[in-house]
């Protein structure tokens, strides 16, 4: 069995090994343009600074702080971090589709380029999303709140895990359309089951938008409200790369009318068994 997988487990070494060098070396080039990303990154909170506090813009500056003695130099690490992902999704997409290629028909095969274009598209547009719409609005209602009261003193540190969580979350969250046309190309998903899981999908996306975007009810559903849009526009790339046949459909809906077949039997026998309780206690 081991002899088996030996292959498999040396091509995906091989595989992170390439996405591994590429994201070290996207990182020493982000680093060097770390002052002008990290100036990117504080801007939206700059802006809620002076939309509140009525302040200059070097003031607003001066409300961001640092509590470490390396502190300027740990986020610039993590801000070369950050964008030396972004920077390198594109190889890592690839390394990721030749690892399964092996798996795949001929004609799939030549879905490397749009499977990678496509990813790293999307992913974009979740970043631009969560910093040109989702970020303002947050910030500036978690700036304002209890500003009559406090002066924001803005942790640098702190600020960057949460500006990078937003990023992340918002575009892995815009890579559903991809990632279920993968699965659709595999033919784990068709289009009649996703529409099933629809009802449980929205949970899902509001637990997930809760859990990483700012705690205000607006912000949340910036969030929600366009996965919920991708979530519809996944279905429909799923009914054109793998739709359900006739056959799974009427599969799909004997087992439902089983399920309230047993269910009404179920009922009858518990009514039974009351009537029957009732008789005998008479």
């Amino acid at each position: 069995m081991f002899d088996e997988l030996r292959p498999h487990l040396v091509e995906l070494r091989k595989r992170l090994a390439i996405s591994a060098a590429s994201l070290i070396i996207m990182f020493f080039v982000m680093f060097y343009f770390h002052e002008f990303l990290l100036n990117w990154m504080v801007q939206p909170l700059n802006d809620a600074l002076i939309a509140v506090g009525k302040v200059s813009i070097h003031a607003a500056n001066g409300m961001i702080t640092t509590s470490q003695v390396g502190g300027a130099f740990f986020v610039a690490l993590k801000v070369a971090f950050f964008a030396a992902i972004v920077g390198a999704l594109p190889i890592i997409l690839s390394q990721i589709w030749l690892f399964i290629a092996p798996g795949l028909y001929a004609n799939e095969k030549k879905m490397l380029i749009p499977f990678i274009v496509g990813g790293t598209i999307m992913f974009v547009i979740g970043v631009m999303f969560a910093y040109y719409v989702v970020t303002p609005f947050g910030f500036d209602f978690l700036i304002t709140f209890g500003s009559f009261k406090f002066t924001p003193l803005i942790n640098i540190e702190d600020y960057v895990g949460f500006f990078t969580k937003i990023m992340f979350g918002f575009g892995l969250a815009f890579e559903l359309p991809i990632f279920a046309y993968f699965l659709a190309l595999l033919g784990l998903v068709n289009d009649k089951q996703m529409m099933a899981f629809f009802k449980y999908a929205i949970v899902i996306i509001f637990i997930v938008a809760a859990l990483l975007t700012p705690p205000d009810v607006l912000t949340q559903l910036l969030m929600a409200g366009p996965l919920i849009i991708l979530y519809g526009i996944s279905i429909i790339i799923v009914k054109m790369v793998n739709p359900a046949t006739d056959e799974e459909e009427d599969d799909e809906d004997e087992e439902e009318e089983t399920q309230e077949s047993d269910l009404q039997v179920k009922h009858h026998e518990g009514y039974d068994e009351l009537v029957d309780n009732e008789k005998k206690s008479e």
